[in-house]
């Protein structure tokens, strides 16, 4: 059976800076048994670069080494891992384009389902407008004498 490291699994992920997500979702799916792991007396450092607050100056984290069974099922958990954390977190959301949609990035059915939604609370809301303006005829304003 062949077997991995953690610290070779981090150096294939495609967002370094991802790193410390990483680690957790490994941990999370040994605990639940999803993968087979062990713990190893050696450290390493995540690529990941924190900054710290009020100054220029980053640093980096040392997490547990693991050794990992390197089985089918988990060569595909570790790539579904590495696709969910790809995209670039720079705003939060990957900008939608073509692009974005071709490389798998976007969910395109979802897009278009919420596309779907959007168009039509925006027509019966114009529904709604337009029925409760023609259901109800303005009355002259009353005069008052004085």
């Amino acid at each position: 059976m062949p077997y991995v490291t953690l610290s070779d699994q981090v150096k294939k992920m495609h967002n370094p800076q991802r790193s410390d997500s990483f680690v957790k979702e490994l941990r999370s799916a040994v605990r639940e048994g999803d993968v087979l792991a062990a713990d190893l007396p050696t450290r390493f450092e995540l690529p990941k670069q924190y900054a710290k607050r009020g100054s220029d100056a980053t640093y980096s984290r040392s997490v547990k080494d693991m050794v990992i069974d390197a089985t089918p099922k988990f060569e595909a958990w570790f790539e579904k891992v590495n696709k969910e954390l790809s995209p670039a977190r720079s705003g939060g959301r990957v900008k939608v384009s073509v692009e974005a949609i071709e490389a798998g990035l976007v969910d395109f059915k979802a897009l278009a389902a919420e596309t779907r939604k959007k168009m039509g609370a925006s027509f019966s809301k114009g529904q709604a407008l337009g029925k409760s303006r023609s259901g109800k005829a303005k009355t002259p304003a009353k005069k008052t004498k004085k």
